[in-house]
């Protein structure tokens, strides 16, 4: 098996940072933004992202903007993908009314999990508004999503594999091109 490191540690964490700002910037400020990390290497990201605008803009309520979502239960490959793990969904706030929602997921690929984690968020309240933050998009979606921001825009072929590691759970940092 061949690789190709495509993103490294300071590559990523510039991403990160640039993501941040554009949340900010695309939100008009920090003000009821909600950062949901869809697990795993999502809630990681999520976690950067969110202390990234905490460090930059001080007014950001870093404990009531920060969670995580589970999607297990809404994806339509269960049946052909038993045994995933579901982890408990965290959700800082009351209601999301009047909230925007920033999904986090490291690659977006066919866009079946982002569609899992609508429908799951829905489960939650009716938010004002829902984003997507993404590390890599390789493209090939089989569903209408895109992201609104996205560290890397990475075309791949179907036979490649888009391998991230953070070092929160695999204790290096890098994205990996696998043919």
């Amino acid at each position: 098996m061949s690789t190709r490191t495509v993103l490294d540690a300071s590559d990523i964490e510039r991403a990160i940072v640039r993501i941040s700002h554009e949340i900010v910037e695309g939100n008009q400020g920090s003000d009821n933004l909600l950062i949901l990390g869809i697990p795993t290497r999502g809630v990681f990201l999520a976690q950067r992202i969110a202390s990234s605008i905490k460090r930059n803009y001080p007014d950001f309520d870093l404990e009531h903007s920060l969670g995580k979502l589970d999607v297990t239960m809404f994806r339509d490959d269960l049946s052909t993908k038993p045994g995933r793990e579901v982890t408990p969904t965290e959700i800082p706030v009351d209601e999301l009314d009047n909230k925007t929602v920033v999904l986090v997921d490291d690659v977006l690929f066919s866009g079946r999990t982002i569609r899992a984690a609508l429908d799951a968020l829905v489960s939650y309240g009716r938010p004002k508004a829902v984003r997507l933050a993404v590390l890599v998009d390789r493209g090939h979606r089989e569903l209408p999503i895109r992201a609104d921001y996205v560290g890397k825009n990475l075309p791949t072929s179907f036979s490649e594999r888009i391998s991230v590691k953070l070092t929160e759970s695999d204790d290096e940092q890098s994205v990996v091109i696998e043919q």
